[in-house]
């Protein structure tokens, strides 16, 4: 017989991490998705998995009407529709891949 014993301590670990200008935010807003990326906090948002569904429609609304979200583009082209569909797409990839990973917004 033997005895183990451990010392062991969880430290948060970053497993996802993008930026985006906040040129977007009104572009975001009008996807209806400003909130869940800019704010989460302040609706409730602490888990990953509670962006999917709203990530999943914002994404759907850009995806289905391109002009109407490219009418917000900046004009010194920082914050452009190209730009911001594939971040939230990679986003919502990685909600999925980690649902119970701890969402923090650093703005």
């Amino acid at each position: 017989m033997s005895l183990n014993i451990y010392l062991e301590k969880v430290q948060p670990t970053t497993i996802y991490e993008a930026n985006i200008t906040h040129n977007l935010g009104r572009m975001a807003r009008e996807a209806g998705i400003y909130e869940a990326l800019w704010r989460p906090e302040e609706i409730g948002i602490t888990k990953a998995e509670q962006l999917i569904e709203p990530l999943t429609k914002g994404l759907a609304l850009l995806k289905s009407d391109p002009a109407r979200f490219e009418a917000f583009n900046s004009p010194n082209g920082w914050g452009m529709y190209n730009h911001f569909v594939p971040f939230v797409e990679k986003y919502l990839e990685a909600c999925r891949e980690c649902p119970d990973a701890t969402v923090r917004a650093s703005r």
